[in-house]
């Protein structure tokens, strides 16, 4: 999905001040943000913020709905561009169709990931589809290292099965959880999961120590290592730890995504759907978007024109540092 705002923020993220780990666990508010005109989406972004722009290689997360397309419009996102990334669609509910400039053709369905690699060049549109009544998921992106930034792009689809936990269970789209391992192919280690709990479970799972873990809640009231942590916000947790305790307080089943991977250390620029190393890379994109060059390619298929680049900032895009843990 692509960051539709007119004014999109800049966002630098890099390696830590220092690598002491947190003893808590950390909880990351989300904040609005509405996608397009009159009638656009809000999505709820809980990455990047000030107060954390990197969970692993993790930089971007966007939670939406339950939304009523009647009433929201549901999604209709032009073609647009991204570079130095990896986009990780999941939903809950509803159906949105992707198109790119490889020539995919795909539909983004519940439990089902559609993971598209930006590389040194890619297009796509996402539209929900006629039959969508209700449109609720999450939108991530993946920054992708240095040597692989301007890697070839590619699509890629998988269905992952539910692996049954003691009171709920997992549905893992990226990395290994639970005896479960994705056959997605992703640039550094990462850990990506649908995480569902019955009222009053309370599990514990088996992480890597060496992983930083966000927990972003959608339903129910849940505790992580002992936080409460309420619907939208999302709980990082900092490496060294060897197991994540899930409880959910509430009456109805609650749903959280586990996210993690290695502490990302390098210096980062992302600005509107780029991510980069300098202001130079990313205006270079900009401008050859803006000029339909081949290195963007077309999405055929698509009813309607481009989606333009906003303008640059008129301040030179630099990097900031993530917070330590």
């Amino acid at each position: 999905m692509s960051n539709t705002e007119a004014h999109p923020a800049e966002v630098g993220c890099g390696a830590r001040e220092n690598g002491t780990p947190a003893a808590g666990v950390e909880i990351l508010t989300a904040r609005e943000v509405p996608l397009g005109g009159p009638r656009a989406m809000t999505v709820r972004r809980t990455l990047p913020q000030r107060a954390r722009t990197l969970i692993g290689a993790w930089c971007f997360a966007d939670h939406y709905g339950p939304d009523a397309v009647s009433e929201s419009g549901g999604m209709n996102v032009p073609p647009h561009p991204h570079i130095g990334l990896q986009t990780v669609s999941w939903l809950f509910s509803g159906v949105i169709e992707h198109r790119d400039s490889l020539g995919s053709h795909a539909y983004v369905r519940p439990g089902e990931v559609n993971l598209m690699t930006g590389g040194r060049g890619i297009s796509h549109s996402e539209v929900s589809t006629p039959d969508t009544t209700v449109l609720h998921g999450v939108q991530l992106w993946v920054a992708l290292p240095a040597e692989h930034r301007d890697t070839a792009p590619d699509f890629q689809h998988h269905v992952p099965a539910p692996v049954a936990l003691d009171g709920g269970e997992a549905r893992v789209f990226l990395g290994s959880l639970a005896g479960d391992t994705s056959p997605v192919d992703t640039f550094t280690p990462l850990l990506g999961a649908e995480v569902t709990l019955a009222p009053g479970a309370a599990v514990t799972l088996d992480v890597d120590p060496g992983f930083e873990h966000g927990v972003l809640v959608d339903t129910g009231d849940v505790r992580v290592d002992g936080t409460a942590v309420r619907p939208a916000g999302l709980a990082y947790a900092a490496p060294e730890r060897h197991t994540l305790a899930l409880t959910n307080e509430s009456s109805g089943t609650a749903r959280a995504l586990l996210l993690g991977g290695p502490p990302f250390d390098e210096e980062l620029v992302m600005w509107w759907n780029f991510v980069g190393r300098t202001h130079d890379e990313v205006a270079a994109a900009r401008t050859d978007w803006e000029n339909e060059s081949e290195r963007f390619g077309r999405v055929e298929g698509y009813p309607g024109d481009r989606l333009p680049a906003p303008a640059l900032p008129n301040a030179t895009l630099s990097p900031r540092r993530n917070p330590a843990p």
